[in-house]
């Protein structure tokens, strides 16, 4: 089995959010949103030979991925933004659902990161805001 699909079988068997798998490695978190992306990205982890299975892709997360430089992507929902900076970065993705956006947790509107980072086409630059955006809902 490859590392995609022993991820996704991961993800899918238990109560993850996220699982990475590399031929030696498999990483998984309950965290929720971006958070795990984060934190990875935050500790220098080196993700490139990772194979990732996702619950919920935004383009928010996608910018994050990017930026971790995972392999391959496998996602129960992804947006239409976020396959685009997936595919303009050549980073493979599968999914189950594709949607035009990300609603929020409660069903009431969009995102907030995916909101946040709408008009951003720059990874870095949607680090920054993601960050800012974080920062602002927490208080």
């Amino acid at each position: 089995m490859n590392n995609l699909k022993r991820a996704e079988n991961i993800l899918k068997s238990n109560d993850f959010t996220c699982v990475c798998c590399s031929d030696t490695e498999t990483l998984t978190s309950n965290k929720r949103g971006v958070a795990p992306l984060l934190e990875w990205l935050d500790t220098g982890k080196n993700l490139h030979e990772f194979s990732v299975a996702d619950k919920v892709i935004g383009k928010g997360a996608s910018f994050l991925y990017v930026l971790i430089g995972v392999r391959e992507i496998y996602t129960d929902v992804i947006s239409r933004p976020a396959i685009e900076i997936l595919e303009n970065n050549d980073i493979p993705v599968t999914y189950g659902t594709l949607t035009e956006a990300i609603r929020n947790r409660d069903n009431t509107g969009f995102c907030p990161i995916e909101t946040a980072v709408s008009g951003i086409t720059e990874p870095h630059q949607a680090l920054v805001t993601i960050r800012e955006t974080l920062k602002n809902l927490k208080k």
